[in-house]
């Protein structure tokens, strides 16, 4: 055996990435968190890894080779300050994934404020199509794989890069570790208000991982982002490389179907080719747009991408299908900020094949929860047409200028039962009802429908 790890907050989907990755590679893994539960927990006790309900001294017991810290840890916890006062030797997961996995990987980094998790997706779907069997660590689970993390077969690893910091005693970002010869950066906006100032804080931290990329490397990103161009200017010493919708971009898509479904692609080696797929909205264009030069980089021609990305099948909680009852369609969506709330709602709007779209919404991240997004809260949800917003205990601020500023008809619910029994009596054949949140919402998405399900019977 390669030795024991124990991994402090191994639920998370990162650092259970971690964990099975470490699994993989023959390591002995352990692991706490303050809550084990499904799927995470089913996903690595599978993979024969041991859980542990708490934080508590006894787990490391004795002493594992190694502990990796989760970014969640604080001084205080009584696993970290065991760790301290008896030695034992830590790291936090960034760094082990860096040591570990990345040193002899052409690494193929993923940044941006929105859209990591579904573009890491789509470029290691990619070059599995293309025969490249690469590894990856993302943020979430495609369904394509069913996994959120794999060590591969091939020198290519698919990493999600999160400029959220490392751990209590390393306060960079994640991705500054990874050291990517191929970087998209998706865009980059104002979020993570409990460890960033401003923006321009989130930008310094952007441009430590330009600053990494080798001169024979690629840098893709967002045409006309003026915080990324920014953040360039700051200095890059690598070759660039653009994407738009509609736009005049090195990579470009022009629309065939108003809702984002079918839309052509061009490179700049390559003539027009059609994404035809079950996805909607111009951010999913975006997010092809990246992962195609990404994976042009690494050599995959366009047309085997673009047949690739035709058999994608998604990410669990990216605008995912939950069920449909007496005609009402229930999706679930991951929506953390103002600007992936509106990208959702305008392609659910443009779809010619329902009838209203109806919002729950939970904002839960610490940035809104700080109240950092009130002002674009109301102006995201224009594209729908009902909007029911949930306040999440502890929440700093109340929603009620939210609600008296919506464009459209909006309502405050501050219990789920409550807020299940009203869309459910107000629900109609042919609505989509798209339940927003980056957290689990009180279990509304399977509750709803269940309630659905019992007035169809009833």
């Amino acid at each position: 055996m390669a030795g024991h790890i124990h991994i402090l907050g191994i639920c998370g989907t990162f650092m259970g990435g971690i964990a099975l990755l470490a699994r993989e590679r023959g390591f002995r893994v352990t692991g706490s968190d303050a809550n084990v539960y499904p799927p995470m927990s089913t996903q690595l006790q599978d993979a024969g890894i041991e859980l542990m309900e708490g934080y508590e001294a006894a787990h490391l017991q004795p002493a594992p080779d190694v502990v990796v810290v989760g970014n969640a840890m604080t001084r205080g916890n009584p696993a970290i300050e065991y760790l301290l006062n008896a030695g034992i030797p830590y790291t936090s997961g960034p760094q082990w994934l860096a040591e570990n996995l990345l040193a002899d990987k052409w690494v193929l980094a993923v940044s941006g404020t929105h859209g990591k998790t579904t573009t890491s997706s789509m470029l290691a779907w990619i070059l599995e199509h293309a025969d490249m069997s690469p590894g990856f660590l993302i943020g979430g689970v495609p369904a394509n794989f069913g996994v959120s993390a794999r060590s591969g077969e091939s020198d290519f690893f698919v990493v999600e890069a999160d400029e959220y910091d490392t751990a209590f005693f390393d306060k960079r970002s994640k991705f500054v570790h990874y050291r990517p010869r191929t970087l998209t950066i998706n865009n980059l906006e104002f979020d993570h208000a409990d460890i960033f100032p401003d923006l321009a804080a989130i930008q310094r931290q952007f441009h430590h991982l330009v600053r990494c990329v080798p001169g024979e490397g690629l840098v893709v990103h967002r045409d006309a982002t003026g915080a990324i161009n920014d953040t360039l200017a700051q200095g890059c010493w690598t070759p660039c490389q653009s994407f738009s919708v509609e736009g005049a971009a090195d990579w470009s898509a022009n629309l065939l179907a108003p809702d984002g479904s079918a839309f052509t692609v061009q490179g700049p080696d390559s003539p027009d080719l059609e994404v035809r797929w079950q996805f909607r909205g111009l951010h999913n264009m975006e997010n092809a747009l990246a992962a195609l030069a990404a994976a042009r980089h690494v050599g995959v021609m366009p047309r085997d991408a673009v047949a690739a990305l035709n058999g994608f099948t998604g990410v669990k909680r990216r605008l995912e299908l939950l069920g449909t009852e007496r005609g009402v369609w229930v999706y679930d969506d991951f929506a953390h900020h103002p600007t992936a709330i509106a990208s959702t709602l305008a392609g659910l709007r443009a779809s010619e094949a329902q009838g209203r779209v109806v919002a729950l919404i939970e904002p839960r991240s610490n940035t809104m929860r700080m109240g950092e997004h009130r002002a674009s809260l109301a102006a995201a949800t224009a594209d729908a047409d009902r909007v029911y917003w949930y306040q999440p205990p502890g929440m700093e601020w109340s929603l009620d200028t939210v609600i008296s500023e919506s464009q459209v008809p909006a309502s405050l619910a501050q219990d789920i039962d409550e807020l299940i029994a009203v869309v459910v009596n107000d629900s109609q054949p042919g609505d989509v009802i798209v339940i927003m949140s980056n957290g689990g919402f009180g279990g509304i998405h399977g509750r709803l429908l269940e309630k659905l399900r019992e007035n169809s019977n009833s």
